[in-house]
């Protein structure tokens, strides 16, 4: 599934969409749960989350 993330840097943001498992977003109750805690993710993308602003599915 496709996954928009808002960043923020030095006060200036911006955002990239990255693909991660369907099955790790069923096994979370949040989104940002799975994007910090699924193994599987976490092996595809490098989330920063001290700058992560914002996540949501992008249909």
């Amino acid at each position: 599934m496709k996954v928009r993330l808002l960043f923020v840097d030095d006060g200036e943001y911006h955002h990239e969409t990255v693909e991660i498992p369907a099955g790790s977003i069923d096994a979370h109750q949040r989104l940002i749960d799975c994007l910090r805690e699924d193994d599987a993710v976490q092996k595809k993308i490098f989330v920063d989350v001290d700058r992560l602003v914002a996540a949501q599915l992008d249909d």
